[in-house]
């Protein structure tokens, strides 16, 4: 065990968390996304739900100031009839943690999972709400 490392985020996670570089892109998966067939890199944490793992892992990672947007959210359908409260509790725990560097956008479903295809690691987790998948952009520690 290690101190300070909330315990949410595992060996696995945190190895894939230190191995990724400028750029890399990191996907944080509700349960129904297709995460075991779309990810190089697969971290399973299904008793867990997204805004818990969104919250430890920003501690530690910094989001990619160069991007054009450090977040990406797959937009709801059009004709779904789905709420996304989920999407304001990501916008301020991003907030707490990147003040200035936290552009957020939506993208169609199957560009999402096109970028997903294409992301470092796919965090896959228990999370019930729907089009609640986020992707971020790591950017550099500056100290």
């Amino acid at each position: 065990m290690l101190k300070n490392i909330p315990s949410i985020l595992g060996p696995d996670l945190l190895k894939v968390l230190m191995e990724m570089g400028h750029g890399d892109e990191l996907v944080i998966s509700d349960g129904n996304f297709p995460a075991a067939s779309i990810a190089k890199r697969l971290i399973r944490c299904d008793g867990h739900n997204v805004p818990d793992l969104l919250d430890a892992i920003l501690k530690f990672f910094p989001l990619d100031p160069y991007s054009a947007n450090q977040v990406t959210l797959m937009e709801v359908v059009k004709g779904d009839k789905v709420e996304t409260p989920i999407w304001e509790t990501y916008r301020s725990i991003i907030n707490r943690h990147e003040p200035v560097n936290n552009k957020i956008i939506n993208i169609d479903r199957f560009d999402f999972y096109d970028r997903a295809k294409q992301a470092y690691a796919v965090i896959a987790t228990g999370e019930k709400a729907l089009y609640a998948n986020i992707i971020l952009t790591k950017g550099v520690v500056i100290e």
